[in-house]
């Protein structure tokens, strides 16, 4: 049977008596890399054993693979983790438009080559935001590649997109005309946004999380580089039934974790993948579109609970470098 809980449910499965037990957390093995794909010199933090299975975490919008900071040390124990930052975020290099394709096929195209650099024949993929539209590709071109799957607010449903995502078509359908698009995408106030959400608990986000943000999109360059993925967004769009469809023909072990306060993905496109993936596990966290700002403990136990039933089919990395 489907299984679709709250917050509270889940925590009551991970817990015991109502009092949490404390996490291992190991952050002695992460480490910092830099490593030139196609010429495009692109950073990942990597942690745990790297005879471990590994779980390879993509980032969302605007962030990098800082947001996994909190998450890496309370899995570092069980499993290799591998972090990258997409060309044009964090750490990685943001060439020019002209000299790098910003669109989800080359970022997608530039992560399985960094993959292949690095040795990983087998990995649970992990994806948020614009995670999804990196991992879902790269799992329809080597499905071979993924064991499982785990979903933060990463989108492939019309339904789970918000209110916001009128205006944006707007701009897809006339990008010239609407630059008033671009201008908040990449706002402060907007990257503000993007982390509080509608939660009630704002006291609980740290505020150097989106002014860093937005000191990566301020820099000379990186708005004609988000303007060209934000228009290539709508292939995304299109994109959905295909993913949908891939779903449909690998039923893989799949957990969905889902922020409700988060305006721009919303629970109706957590609860679209029950459609197909009926085996999912969907827990809808009291969180916003980065879960692991306000729910890092429920996202840790829910992750650690759900790889450790399936890491007997997930053989060990072949990494080796």
């Amino acid at each position: 049977m489907p299984t679709r809980t709250l917050l509270a449910a889940a925590t009551a499965l991970t817990v015991g008596h109502g009092t949490p037990h404390p996490l291992p957390s190991v952050s002695a093995t992460t480490t910092y890399h830099r490593v030139a794909i196609n010429g495009v010199g692109i950073f990942y933090r990597e942690a745990g054993p790297r005879d471990a299975p590994t779980v390879l975490l993509l980032h969302g919008y605007p962030s990098s693979s800082r947001q996994w900071d909190p998450l890496l040390p309370l899995l570092a124990d069980r499993y290799h983790l591998i972090a990258p930052d997409y060309p044009g975020f964090g750490q990685s290099d943001a060439p020019s438009p002209a000299q790098y394709t910003y669109t989800f096929d080359n970022l997608a195209r530039t992560m399985e080559a960094l993959v292949a650099h690095l040795g990983i024949e087998r990995y649970t993929l992990v994806m948020q935001d614009y995670g999804g539209p990196v991992g879902f590709r790269m799992a329809l071109a080597h499905p071979e590649r993924v064991s499982a799957l785990i979903v933060q607010n990463a989108n492939a449903y019309a339904e789970g997109l918000g209110a916001k995502w009128q205006g944006i078509a707007r701009y897809w359908a006339d990008p010239a005309a609407h630059p008033e698009q671009v201008d908040a995408f990449t706002a402060l106030e907007s990257a503000r946004q993007r982390h509080l959400g509608t939660s009630p608990n704002s006291e609980r986000y740290n505020p150097d999380t989106w002014t860093d943000e937005y000191a990566i999109l301020a820099r000379p360059g990186e708005r004609e580089i988000q303007a060209a993925l934000l228009y290539d967004y709508r292939t995304n769009v299109a994109a959905y039934s295909a993913w949908q469809a891939w779903m449909r023909g690998h039923p893989l072990p799949t957990l969905v974790l889902w922020g409700r306060h988060d305006p721009s993905f919303i629970v109706p496109g957590a609860d679209a993948y029950l459609r197909d993936m009926p085996k999912a596990e969907l827990h809808i966290l009291e969180a916003g579109h980065f879960a692991l700002d306000e729910a890092t403990d429920e996202v840790a136990r829910l992750t650690r609970d759900f790889l450790g039933r399936v890491e007997t089919s997930v053989p060990p990395s072949s990494a080796r470098r």
